[in-house]
């Protein structure tokens, strides 16, 4: 059953990817996907910017392409976890976690996974099995995550960590829950934008950033 499920719900986001509609033409090709804007020079300068703020001796960069239960957040946490119990400061380690893809929601405030409804759509679901209306990743409650000691979002930018969101990903998936739901395209890509977590840099595409990150020294594990 599981496994249905699962399958059914990549279908449904291959079928989003696609543009939602009868046409067979990537959404690439789509003319409304043509109209979202793309990363002007400043934002992007502050793309390449940002990958400078990676410090200390022990750098990772994890994949998150898939939400996994939140295993790109949690593994963030570990890697700061395991480094304090074997010597190393905060200030000595830089996780950062590129999210993209499937996982894109966990970059967005609660107010748009009420909006669009962003659990139902990526099948992120609560404890109960119904789709989460916010997110659970930036500031976890009881639940949230399996163990009650891990660390959220907003807990690790504290201590660091790092965390980035894809633009192209953004642009895909916000253009097809706005065609899905009969909206303008480019203003629920600009609305996905703006709801973007404090701190969550927004990088032309996930696979962009985790090849500037082990530019920066980082080594790479996926997260799910």
């Amino acid at each position: 059953m599981k496994t249905m499920k699962s399958n059914s719900r990549r279908q449904f986001l291959g079928a989003m990817a696609l543009g939602a509609t009868a046409s067979t033409l990537s959404v690439f090709t789509n003319s409304i996907y043509a109209n979202v804007p793309t990363l002007d020079s400043k934002k992007m300068s502050d793309a390449e910017d940002w990958f400078n703020n990676i410090k200390g001796k022990h750098r990772i960069v994890y994949d998150g392409s898939e939400p996994n239960h939140g295993f790109p957040i949690t593994w963030n946490w570990a890697f700061y976890l395991t480094n304090n119990g074997t010597g190393t400061p905060d200030e000595d380690m830089t996780a950062v976690t590129v999210i993209r893809h499937e996982a894109l929601p966990i970059a967005f405030e609660d107010r748009l996974w009420e909006k669009y409804p962003l659990g139902e759509v990526f099948g992120m679901n609560d404890s109960s099995g119904k789709p989460y209306l916010r997110n659970p990743f930036y500031e976890p409650q009881e639940g949230d995550f399996p163990l009650p000691q891990i660390e959220g979002i907003k807990r690790m930018q504290e201590r660091g960590a790092m965390f980035c969101a894809c633009d192209l990903a953004t642009k895909v998936y916000s253009n097809a829950v706005a065609t899905k739901m009969n909206l303008d395209p480019k203003e629920v890509y600009e609305d996905w934008v703006s709801g973007i977590l404090p701190g969550i840099q927004l990088v032309p595409s996930g696979v962009w950033a985790l090849g500037r990150a082990q530019e920066h020294g980082c080594g790479y594990i996926f997260a799910g």
